[in-house]
């Protein structure tokens, strides 16, 4: 960083800290109506200073930004400024590559990006040995569904069962990479941590969680053509993000040419399962710890925030 541009970032900082001490209740930002004063504008940033210190970032590390035009950016900015340390920030349109050769050419620390980038970013996150730390803030991830077009998976195991959650990652994705393969999607690959893609685009995705000693796998695999347009006639999202927030989707069907047959999809299912993790599994209604992880989970997803 020459003198002239270390001088410039510092001057925006006590700027700000200025402004915050002399006028806090004038507007530093309007975003979708809302109004930022400068008092809020430097307490968020220093609260960024403070986390990222916390995760031992220091005076010249590099710390990777993959926001949209949100307050998100700004905070992020100006609280690694703060620290004294370099930022890097980038467009929310790059794909893997692009990204992957930023982070890698940067050296970044830290990267702080949208949730709904985390997919994309851990299929990176293997070729990236300098990157720390990845913090995820801003819009949520959207998941369509529509049970003429998605298929759901929930498998529940003792908490025990998965004791290396990256392994488990691992061996998810490539058991639903053989069904897809199963099922006639040959184009279908998987990387890392997220989703099963043909080309650049999700066929079927995945999580895994731990819910007080009982492990949650739970998928979705898109069967049909799923139309997101009637969502986003309802759930209102940014049209600068909005290509991020719904990722591009493609389907069995599509790929295919043929819609597979319910029972088809769930014979696979279930073989592919029992051979991946050595367990047996029968039709019928859930058992106790099933019942249990269910409900559990969805009553976390219906929590208030």
């Amino acid at each position: 960083m020459s003198a002239e541009s270390n001088k410039k970032r510092l001057g925006l900082v006590q700027s700000i800290e200025r402004w915050a001490a002399s006028l806090p209740d004038s507007v530093a930002l309007r975003f979708e109506g809302e109004a930022i004063t400068y008092k809020e504008l430097n307490l968020r940033a220093n609260q960024v200073a403070n986390g990222l210190q916390g995760l031992g970032v220091e005076k010249g590390d590099r710390v990777a930004i993959m926001l949209p035009n949100i307050p998100e950016f700004v905070y992020v900015l100006v609280g690694t400024l703060k620290l004294g340390a370099v930022t890097v920030p980038f467009n929310t349109l790059y794909k893997g590559g692009e990204i992957l050769h930023i982070l890698k050419d940067s050296g970044a620390r830290v990267l702080i990006a949208l949730t709904n980038f985390a997919p994309m970013i851990n299929e990176t996150r293997p070729e990236l040995p300098a990157l720390k730390h990845v913090i995820l803030t801003g819009e949520r991830n959207l998941l369509f569904a529509h049970p003429e077009s998605t298929a759901f998976i929930q498998l529940v195991l003792p908490g025990d069962f998965i004791k290396d959650v990256d392994g488990a990652y691992e061996k998810m994705g490539h058991i639903l990479l053989k069904i897809m393969r199963e099922l006639g999607v040959k184009e279908a690959w998987y990387k890392h941590r997220g989703s099963i893609r043909v080309r650049g685009e999700k066929i079927a995705t995945f999580v895994i969680s731990e819910v007080e000693g009982i492990a949650l796998i739970n998928a979705v695999v898109f069967l049909g053509p799923l139309d997101t347009r009637d969502f986003l006639r309802v759930v209102w999202v940014p049209p600068e993000i909005r290509d991020k927030v719904v990722e591009p989707l493609t389907s069995v069907q599509q790929e295919t040419g043929k819609r597979p047959l319910w029972d088809q999809v769930k014979e696979t299912v279930v073989a592919a399962m029992e051979k991946g993790f050595q367990v047996e599994i029968k039709e019928g209604s859930m058992v106790r710890d099933e019942l249990f992880g269910y409900e559990k989970l969805r009553s976390l997803a219906y929590k208030p925030r």
